[in-house]
């Protein structure tokens, strides 16, 4: 788990630099311009330093998930096209991605998929279902840098949301293949579509870097180079089940098979 994030207005305070507010008290003779400028630029600094230095990761699993154009929400938005799509392979299903809980509690409510989450980012400030599914072991925190604590083929379908965009390709190299590993059936990605989502610093993951949003072409070339092909069947079935609806997804949406 990722340290909590750092408040910047604390670390400040604690360091017993003067209050802004304070020069400008109206007993106090007003300082100079200059002055008022160097002190309120010295405090933008040390809250940047703060944010920035080493070990210290400025997020939350709510900061990724609430923020617009959250890839997690789309999936909550696809889910029934994607039955329609994946039939008896929606049996056993895998979330990657923040707020799992949700996503694995709207699978389970349904009784006929057993569903299960990896949750990357913080579990911090959850409410009793997300904990109770945490307890039980139905989602786990786990940093998906490293191998899944699952074997191969222990799912149907591996749904990724809000995940790999914060990969760089050498993780992404390891990641990757090892999502394809316990699926049998396939993989869904939901990756950021560029120029519809902008990454704050305030919503920075704990893997220290915003999201990098990659174009469909640098994803496809990607996705053959790691062996992974689009996975047809479902691909077509997805498609003519959004057209009817006029569904149309903020994020970008990828069918892959696992190779065999």
């Amino acid at each position: 788990m990722s340290r909590r994030s750092v408040n910047p207005s604390r670390r400040v305070s604690d360091g017993s630099l003067p209050s802004v507010g304070g020069l400008f008290h109206p007993k106090s003779r007003s300082p100079p311009v200059l002055t008022i400028a160097l002190v309120v630029l010295g405090v933008i600094l040390l809250i940047a330093y703060f944010n920035s230095s080493s070990g210290v990761t400025v997020t939350s699993r709510e900061s990724v998930t609430r923020s617009e154009g959250s890839c997690t929400s789309e999936v909550m938005r696809a889910l029934p096209y994607l039955k329609k799509a994946y039939g008896n392979a929606m049996q056993k299903v895998l979330h990657v991605g923040p707020d799992s809980c949700t996503v694995v509690s709207n699978l389970l409510k349904e009784g006929k998929v057993e569903a299960w989450g990896v949750e990357p980012y913080d579990l911090e400030d959850t409410d009793s279902t997300c904990k109770s599914l945490v307890r039980k072991g139905f989602v786990r925190m786990s940093d998906i840098k490293f191998p899944l604590p699952y074997r191969p083929d222990s799912f149907n379908l591996v749904v990724v949301s809000d995940a790999l965009d914060y990969l760089t390709p050498r993780y992404l190299n390891k990641t990757l293949p090892d999502l394809a590993r316990v699926s049998t059936d396939g993989l869904v990605i939901f990756a950021g579509n560029p120029g519809q989502q902008k990454a704050k610093v305030s919503e920075l993951p704990k893997f220290g870097r915003p999201a990098k949003l990659r174009s469909s072409s640098w994803w496809t070339r990607y996705f053959v180079q790691t062996g992974l092909t689009e996975n047809e069947g479902p691909l077509k079935k997805f498609e003519e089940a959004t057209s009817k609806n006029k569904y149309k997804p903020d994020c970008q949406i990828f069918h892959l098979s696992s190779p065999r």
